[in-house]
């Protein structure tokens, strides 16, 4: 085989020095009856024409969001990205950039990341934010192994939370000593009744999701108020945070961390990844966050510089003064929603919410009317919400499908006892004449 580097002589030399005579008795431990008996049939190499033409073939056997009217939602939203920020991402100088580890030589990544960090932090109401992180999931727990930094190693998360994510929770937690509670949802929100039951001296944070994973509006400030009367924190994540362009920020409701997904901004679905976590705190958390924290300054001759203000990596600090060893900020992502937010505004943002917001409840109203779907939540939603069905959701999403519909989210799969029960969303790119066919595919079924 032509791309293999090793010649018939090099691999001779390489089994005498380990004393073998040939591959067959290398592999000698391997019962014969798992392994192969004749050669793989690998077929011959192709031009770059034809390898192409089957690529393309090949690509065209899986349906996208071009195809597709989406209302598939759960943490994945399909949102309108700006034509410039795909074509700005282009550009070499981003993305080739990594961690800028010589950063002052990099005051353009520096700059970026100093945005995206700025308008985070309004977004949030929060005080600081790093620069970003690997996914939503792993920044919620990276928030909630802050506050056990506190000498306390419990936490108690809302089952309204997003399942994957509390999985993600659960596997960090059982390796660092922290026990996880969870509260039950009552009527689709997270009730202050379930975390009284369970909360203690020893309880760190609770986690709330704002919107929740069924699209419903949390209370905050009545949580925020349990956990400080009981010196615990309150941790919001922000799963889908284009909420934030109408909702009060979670800082001005009590949050003390705030984490989230920002995939929304400028990143497509692109069959779940890579995303972009974000992590903010108030002030005093600042030396408790993982990953790196741009900060700006003036140089020796008195201009505007951007620096790495905190690294808190080992291999920047002492060891056993380090947080996490997240590192990679996934800065391309970052950036995507970074030119996304600065395109958009806050006028534009609120203007984003709202046609989500208005779409959904359209969409809501449209559906259960019919005689075969009803409401499950009456709690205030933004653009996801729970109806029921009277048939197997699954089976109505095959028959969906063949129309070029993408169904809502089955939530039998995570919780037992919504078996009909599916997740709606509604984004600013579902047009009134997508929801009215849903509408009438539904009916029909």
């Amino acid at each position: 085989m032509n791309y293999l580097p090793n010649t018939d002589q090099d691999r001779s030399a390489m089994l005498r020095a380990i004393g073998v005579s040939s591959i067959e008795e290398l592999f000698g431990d391997i019962p014969k009856s798992i392994r192969p008996q004749k050669p793989m049939a690998i077929p011959c190499g192709l031009s770059e024409f034809e390898v192409k033409k089957l690529v393309s073939s090949l690509s065209k056997k899986n349906l996208n969001l071009e195809d597709l009217s989406c209302f598939l939602g759960a943490g994945a939203y399909d949102h309108y990205i700006p034509s410039f920020v795909d074509q700005l991402l282009l550009r070499s100088e981003f993305y080739t950039a990594y961690t800028p580890y010589q950063p002052e030589i990099s005051q353009g990544t520096l700059q970026a990341i100093f945005e995206y960090q700025t308008m985070i932090c309004e977004l949030t109401g929060m005080d600081i934010s790093n620069a970003s992180m690997y996914d939503g999931a792993t920044a919620m727990t990276e928030a909630a192994i802050m506050a056990c930094e506190r000498k306390k190693n419990e936490i108690i998360i809302s089952d309204a939370v997003h399942p994957e994510y509390r999985e993600v929770l659960q596997t960090y937690a059982k390796s660092l000593g922290i026990e996880v509670k969870v509260a039950k949802n009552v009527n689709g929100l997270a009730a202050v009744s379930s975390f009284e039951g369970l909360i203690t001296k020893q309880t760190a944070a609770i986690i709330v999701q704002y919107p929740n994973f069924f699209g419903n509006v949390e209370d905050l400030s009545s949580l925020a108020n349990l956990a400080h009367d009981n010196g615990a924190l309150l941790i919001t994540t922000v799963v889908e945070p284009v909420a934030l362009g109408i909702l009060e920020a979670p800082g001005k409701c009590g949050a003390d961390i705030v984490a989230g997904e920002g995939q929304s901004f400028g990143n497509s679905v692109s069959f779940g990844g890579p995303y972009l976590g974000f992590l903010a705190a108030k002030d005093r958390f600042v030396r408790k966050m993982p990953g790196r924290i741009v900060g700006e300054t003036v140089d020796n001759q008195g201009r505007k510089a951007y620096v790495l203000t905190l690294q808190a990596r080992e291999q920047h600090i002492r060891r056993e003064k380090a947080t996490s060893n997240i590192c990679s900020n996934q800065a391309l992502c970052a950036l995507a929603a970074t030119m996304t937010l600065s395109a958009l505004g806050k006028k534009g943002l609120r203007e984003m919410a709202e046609l989500n917001l208005q779409k959904a409840h359209y969409a809501f109203k449209k559906l259960t009317a019919l005689p075969q779907v009803e409401a499950v939540f009456e709690a205030p939603f933004f653009n996801e919400f729970v109806i029921r069905l009277k048939k197997d959701p699954e089976a109505v999403n095959e028959l969906l499908l063949k129309d070029n519909i993408l169904g809502g989210l089955p939530l039998k799969r995570f919780y037992p006892g919504m078996e009909n029960d599916v997740l709606v969303c509604v984004t600013e790119i579902r047009s009134k004449e997508e929801i009215d066919f849903l509408a009438e595919r539904l009916g029909g079924m």
